[in-house]
């Protein structure tokens, strides 16, 4: 903690002095009383009276207080520069109606939205970015080390964003795109998948040769099983989608070549357990040695000893006023 106006705590070196006068006046203030008998005196005396002695004591600490509410406490911001090893990877997630299929609890979008969370959680020094598509593809968030904001957006996943399809060639190269402007020398994508490859302008073949000559690995996972499963068959005019069993296939035989073709690998992740055993593998990639730079905000904590100075204030004040004694005769 530091203070953004510290001289103002050189008013602390007056209190010594103002309870010196403050205990030499309150001789003074007292008066003495004579009596014939105690027992004219007695009743039944209240807490007050106890805690009267403390009075003063609580008036010091208000005082103490106020002055370094003054003084402006505050946690300061910085700037750390680390050293840290990391690897720029693109997040490249399908979202067509299909990943609402209903072979994964509670739909294939959900746990891809769990798989690249749980990975972007075990990455705090990579810079991640993502990359959503389905009939065309575009960047949801460009690489950052924010990884805060990066995870609202994958939370914030929905089908029917873009035009019907699956465009895998388009989500791979529009990730290879941004991973081209970077000087890392690791660079990978994560493609996650659960179908063919349909649509789109470039196919996944040519998208895979640009990402082998610009040395980025793509990392396949394909979602979900071949054969019947409950899977959305067409749009309603509210935006919910009908379901229905029919017969789904993915290519594993297309994401295999372009895993091998790049360098990568592919998973076959049938169910929400196999998807492990893709994170061991990408942390063995070859980093790249960067400079991170933490700032941390500032936090004002003055108005914490405001509150403390106005509620000793007022404990002084019933202290002071409050009742006395009862007196019985």
């Amino acid at each position: 903690m530091t203070f953004a106006q510290p001289f103002w705590l050189l008013l602390l070196l007056l209190l010594p002095f103002l309870m010196f006068q403050y205990k030499k006046a309150a001789v003074k203030r007292h008066v003495t009383l004579q009596v014939s008998r105690l027992n004219a005196m007695k009743g039944f005396k209240t807490w007050v009276v106890y805690a009267r002695n403390w009075i003063q004591y609580v008036r010091w600490l208000a005082m103490i207080a106020m002055i370094i509410a003054i003084a402006r406490p505050q946690l300061r911001w910085y700037e750390l520069e680390t050293k840290v090893e990391a690897i720029d990877i693109m997040l490249v997630v399908d979202i067509s109606p299909s990943m609402l299929s209903k072979d994964f609890r509670p739909d294939r979008l959900s746990v891809a939205k769990e798989i690249a969370s749980k990975f972007i959680s075990r990455r705090p020094h990579d810079r991640i970015g993502l990359v959503v598509f389905s009939g065309g593809a575009f960047t949801q968030c460009p690489l950052t080390t924010d990884h805060r904001i990066l995870q609202a957006f994958v939370n914030n996943m929905q089908v029917g964003r873009l035009a019907d399809g699956t465009a895998i060639g388009m989500g791979i190269s529009t990730a290879v795109q941004h991973l081209d402007k970077s000087d890392l020398k690791s660079k990978v994508v994560l493609l996650i998948t659960d179908g063919e490859d349909n649509s789109g302008e470039l196919g996944p073949f040519t998208a895979a040769a640009i990402a082998r000559a610009l040395d980025v690995r793509v990392y396949c996972i394909g979602m979900g099983t071949d054969g019947l499963v409950t899977s959305p068959t067409y749009q309603n005019r509210d935006g919910s989608f009908a379901f229905a069993t029919r017969q789904m296939k993915l290519d594993v035989r297309l994401l295999e070549q372009i895993s091998e073709s790049t360098g990568g690998k592919f998973y076959h992740a049938a169910n929400s357990g196999s998807l492990s055993s893709i994170y061991p593998e990408i942390e063995n990639i070859e980093k790249t040695k960067i400079s991170k730079i933490e700032v941390a905000r500032t936090t004002e904590l003055f108005f914490w000893f405001l509150n403390a100075a106005f509620c000793l204030l007022a404990l002084e004040l019933m202290l002071r006023w409050g009742p006395m004694s009862v007196v019985t005769v």
